[in-house]
């Protein structure tokens, strides 16, 4: 690892210099994959909220902290003086100090001023974007001073980043501050632009997204965090009548030839996502889908009662809008091979073919094929078929769910109001182990589904060839291991049969069997998933690429949508340039998730304490009766009290490398 020659971080200062000072023994951080920014292309120093790290000590101070200074002032939203003024003072100051000019403040002005910034303003940037000039005016004033009385300092290479704990939680990477400043200022339409720049399905997300960005809201730490999913529905619900956006070939900027075809198997999130950027650059798209509608997994693994199919629709139609076409019924494996794709003239090939076959239980006297067993997703496409009244289905007596994801509490309360006597969740672990959202357990609760923690199947009973019941076992956690996690193990004797006329084995998903053979030159993992490169989701083929549940196993939609937009940028560089590129902004989050740059800590400022708005609700005794959506869109006033809530905890990064950094450079 390049060694730090000098800086500040978390007000510790570190000096070796001389090559001789033992840095302090504590408060270093460990610092991971900063040697190089690109290939061959040395990290110099970096610059952040928490302080700066010198690796090169014929860097320039000055000049490193006025492109730092830079930053700032492009992106201060210009709503307080502090930031508003001091950033551009402070940036002309710097600017004539690294020429050689007279400054119109000297140091000593420029400390008061940036404390000033620190003290006073209204949100995070300004709060925060001073920190590494006020350390190196107090732990090195003699660096800045000795390159001052040099005279001109060289230009350097380098780049900066903002960002906030929000935007680096949402694997999408969405402004999420932006779109809330909109809505505050009365123009829902603009944030919904800034939703649309990463993904099409906006009131979709807004419905079911599990809420990384709030997890990382640091509001949390004054009272609750902000409703940022709340609010990205709201935006989409706006868009009605003659105040809708529209779509169309319209906004492609520059449309391709009729050769430039892509192929997309699977219209579910990430297919959908990555046919809609491919299209928004000019790309011919046809998506193969082996349903009958587009939605994927959002179509038939979420009920009506939180995701209504209207909704999906006219947001999966965005794709015909856009000029891009649904090839429904066509499943890879049955219909059409890889190499069928390429003889038909795609230049390139996504795979977004999802995890749509459930995973047995493992437990004894299991068969799938009895009557009463149904697999997770094999009950919610039974529940996705009786809503759209496909065909009639109907439950009736007591069912037990097995698993603690979301899949296990769509199927429970979707199994109450298919006509459950009683609906049970069995789950091995503690519930705060559960990885289904805390909100979609407390639904469950709130509509009478009964939940056993620590208990887990080891046997199926069965009568005159159907269920009638599943053996349990009472679970105890074991001892920490050494990652602090805290596995579970059976209570000898504690067996006892829980009575049943359907279970639903909701633990998991794999990728449908015979989808892809060997013949199709396709590498899987050792999970069963299709093998890819994580920078730029590529195959073992060239010119494939994959992602969504087929690469990752089942995750979220967020992810799914995130895998659609990375897919969509590196076919482009494959097909424009023979090979994915480097992106800048991709390098920069990774320095800060590998060394936990972003503080996860109180706020700098006192802030008054106001809690969140929540989405009004049916009644639980009415709404477990019914698939009608449970929750409902709030209203214009709350929009904006809630967007206020916000304290925009902005934040510039920067670095200073060896050579420049062309975005899109190659790898």
């Amino acid at each position: 690892m390049t060694e730090v020659s000098y800086g500040v971080w978390d007000g510790i200062v570190f000096d070796n210099r001389d090559g001789a000072s033992p840095f302090p023994a504590s408060g270093f951080p460990e610092l991971a994959n900063v040697d190089d920014f690109d290939p061959k292309n040395r990290i110099r120093a970096f610059f952040g909220d928490r302080g700066f790290f010198i690796f090169d000590p014929t860097v320039s101070l000055v000049d490193a902290l006025w492109r730092q200074m830079v930053e700032a002032a492009d992106q201060s939203c210009g709503k307080c003086t502090p930031c508003r003024m001091g950033t551009v003072l402070v940036r002309d100051a710097l600017d004539a100090l690294r020429q050689g000019r007279p400054s119109p403040l000297g140091l000593a002005e420029i400390e008061r001023l940036a404390e000033q910034m620190t003290a006073t303003s209204m949100c995070g940037l300004g709060q925060t974007c001073a920190s590494a000039l006020l350390d190196a005016l107090r732990g090195f004033r003699d660096v800045i001073e000795a390159e001052i009385a040099r005279g001109p300092q060289p230009e350097q290479h380098g780049m900066a980043y903002m960002t906030a704990p929000c935007i680096e939680a949402c694997p999408s990477r969405i402004n999420v501050p932006r779109y809330i400043d909109y809505i505050r200022d009365g123009k829902p339409e603009h944030s919904l632009g800034v939703i649309l720049q990463k993904y099409p399905m906006a009131a979709t997300c807004g419905r079911v997204c599990v809420r990384f960005c709030e997890m990382a809201c640091r509001r949390k730490f004054v009272d609750e965090a902000v409703g940022i999913k709340t609010l990205k529905r709201y935006v989409a619900d706006q868009q009605t009548g003659s105040r809708a956006l529209t779509f169309g070939r319209e906004l492609i900027a520059q449309p391709l030839g009729a050769d430039m075809r892509v192929a997309v198997v699977g219209a579910g999130p990430a297919g959908v996502s990555c046919a809609y950027h491919l299209l928004l650059h000019g790309y011919h798209v046809d998506i193969l889908e082996a349903m009958g509608e587009a939605g994927g997994m959002a179509a038939i693994g979420i009920p009506s009662y939180r995701l209504p199919k209207s909704v999906l629709r006219k947001e999966t139609d965005i794709i015909t809008e856009l000029g891009g076409r649904f090839l429904f019924n066509r499943a890879l494996g049955r219909d059409f091979t890889i190499d069928d794709l390429f003889a038909r003239g795609y230049r390139a090939v996504f795979l977004a073919i999802g995890c749509q076959q459930g995973i047995r239980l493992g437990v004894q006297d299991e068969d799938p094929s009895m009557p009463g067993y149904k697999s997770g997703i094999g009950f919610l496409l039974e529940v996705h078929d009786h809503v759209a009244g496909l065909k009639t289905v109907s439950l009736s007596g007591e069912v037990i769910v097995v698993g603690g994801g979301n899949v296990a509490m769509d199927c429970a309360r979707s199994a109450l109001r298919m006509g459950a006597d009683k609906v049970h969740v069995v789950y091995r672990r503690t519930r705060e182990d559960m990885p289904a959202d805390s909100e979609e357990v407390e639904a469950a609760i709130a509509e009478g589904v009964v939940f056993h923690f620590l208990t887990n199947p080891v046997r199926i009973v069965s009568a005159d060839g159907r269920i009638t019941g599943v053996e349990l076992a009472t679970m105890r956690q074991t001892e920490p291991d050494r990652h602090g996690r805290r596995g579970v193990e059976a209570v000898p004797g504690t067996e006892r049969v829980m009575p049943c006329v359907t279970l639903i084995a909701a633990i998991g998903q794999q990728v449908v069997k015979g989808a892809l053979t060997a013949d199709d030159g396709i590498a899987f993992d050792r999970w069963n998933c299709v093998a890819i490169d994580t920078f730029d989701l590529s195959t073992s083929r060239p010119g494939v690429f994959a992602g969504g549940d087929c690469a990752s196993g089942p995750s979220t939609l967020i992810h799914a949508m995130a895998n659609g937009l990375k897919a969509a940028r590196s076919i482009d560089d494959w097909i424009q340039k023979g090979h994915t590129c480097f992106q800048a902004r991709t390098r920069m989050r990774q320095i800060l998730n590998d060394n936990k740059m972003l503080a996860d800590d109180a706020v700098e400022v006192p802030v008054k304490p106001q809690y969140r708005v929540h989405h009004p609700e049916l009644d639980p005794t009415v709404r477990k009766l019914m698939f009608e959506e449970v929750e409902q869109t709030i209203s214009p006033e709350q929009a904006y009290r809630e967007a206020k809530r916000c304290m925009r905890c902005y934040r510039t990064y920067s670095v200073i490398t060896e050579r420049a950094i062309p975005e899109g450079a190659s790898p």
